[in-house]
């Protein structure tokens, strides 16, 4: 399938199924689909995280109850690159965590053959990605990086491996960055977020940069809530998403810690806990949101999260309330939300590569040859999609 037809496919899909995906679960305080209300409820908490863990099992879970989830597979389907990982001195790892190095060596690799291309890596951070395709002999690397601290850090590391690498500290979204991006180079970008990775992608294009390959990430970082799609294509679409849909596209993670888990689970339940409260002493009942939270406060008690929390909204709580019951209801609306967030995460990795082809769609109208891939597997990172982009001859165009 070319790339053109499985964006208009996903687009269709995604369009005739937003009302499964494009609601906040915190608004209901019961299941919102009568049909899918059975399944659901017969689910025990741990066939839900199970479920949510695992796209291939969600899809066939619900499939018999959403029949074109059965194509969710094939149209969200994308080829895995080589990744048979090059051997790398210790020194050349040095200070990145084994996961990420991994991340890396997998990028590396998926680029394909030794490039003679002089290198721009976008948003630097130290230059570890840099560092590696320095030492692919890349003749050079011009490595582009907003904290000056961290320039510094990747400049001196490359002087002391006789790395040919240069950094320049700029604000990517504020200052003129023209200048960076030339013909003749490769363009590479890994997990730069949102309108930091469309920036670099109108930029490359704009210089006709011979070789573009980037991963996005974090879809809705410094852009409108909502979303302008870059391509044609996207821009004739009837989908109008916002942040929070383009938020939902970054809900696969990888397992986390069974503490972290703990206390995300603690604070839905209390934050939907405390929205009991506040309804049965207010007039508004629609969900309202309390301002994010330094975990620690989770250790505490419910009834200090309520006091605090109570502050921030300007509610004052009378004496005697039960706190044991709101937080009961908390924990049943927890249980709702948990079931519609599974739903809604169906459709995750569909919203993912729906932007990911509009971005690709918009290199092809720009007259690159473009392709899409896997470059390593979920369990290291679930952005682990490579746009990969050469400038097609001029005989061609």
């Amino acid at each position: 399938m070319i790339l053109a037809e499985q964006f208009t496919a996903l687009d269709n899909l995604l369009h005739s199924t937003r009302h499964y995906w494009q609601c906040t679960a915190f608004d209901f305080d019961q299941l919102p689909w009568p049909e899918l209300e059975q399944p659901l409820t017969l689910l025990s908490d741990q066939q839900v995280a199970d479920l949510d863990s695992n796209q291939d099992a969600l899809y066939q879970f619900f499939s018999p109850y959403i029949p074109v989830v059965n194509n969710l597979a094939t149209l969200c389907y994308l080829p895995q690159a080589s990744t048979t990982r090059s051997e790398y001195p210790f020194w050349i790892s040095n200070g990145i965590k084994g996961r990420k190095f991994a991340q890396l060596q997998d990028f590396v690799c998926a680029l394909g053959q030794e490039s003679q291309l002089p290198v721009l890596e976008w948003c630097a951070g130290k230059g570890h990605l840099g560092r590696m395709l320095a030492f692919n002999r890349a003749p050079s690397v011009h490595s582009i990086e907003l904290q000056q601290h961290l320039c510094e850090q990747g400049q001196q590391s490359a002087l002391q491996q006789g790395l040919a690498m240069h950094f320049s500290q700029a604000d990517v979204l504020k200052d003129d960055v023209t200048e960076y991006f030339q013909q003749a180079q490769h363009a590479v970008a890994l997990h730069a977020c949102g309108a930091l990775h469309q920036t670099f992608m109108s930029n490359a294009a704009s210089a006709q940069t011979q070789k573009i390959s980037l991963s996005p990430c974090c879809y809705h970082l410094f852009t409108p809530n909502d979303y302008q799609a870059m391509s044609d294509a996207g821009k004739r679409s009837q989908l109008q998403l916002t942040h929070r849909d383009l938020k939902l596209a970054l809900q696969e993670t990888v397992t986390a810690p069974s503490r972290v888990d703990k206390v995300r689970k603690t604070e839905v339940q209390w934050r939907l806990g405390f929205d009991a409260l506040r309804k049965s002493l207010s007039s508004e009942q629609n969900y309202v949101s309390v301002p994010s939270v330094n975990k620690a406060i989770f250790s505490d008690s419910f009834k200090a999260f309520c006091a605090w929390a109570a502050e921030k909204k300007a509610l004052d709580i009378p004496q005697g309330i039960d706190y044991e019951s709101f937080l009961k209801k908390g924990e049943m609306r927890k249980k709702v939300t948990e079931r519609i967030e599974l739903v809604r995460h169906v459709f995750r990795r569909a919203i993912e590569v729906w932007l990911v082809l509009d971005r690709a769609l918009y290199l092809q109208q720009q007259g690159y040859q473009v392709s899409v891939q896997t470059f390593c597997e979920k369990q290291l990172t679930p952005r682990n999609i490579l746009i990969q982009a050469t400038v097609k001859d001029r005989k061609e165009m």
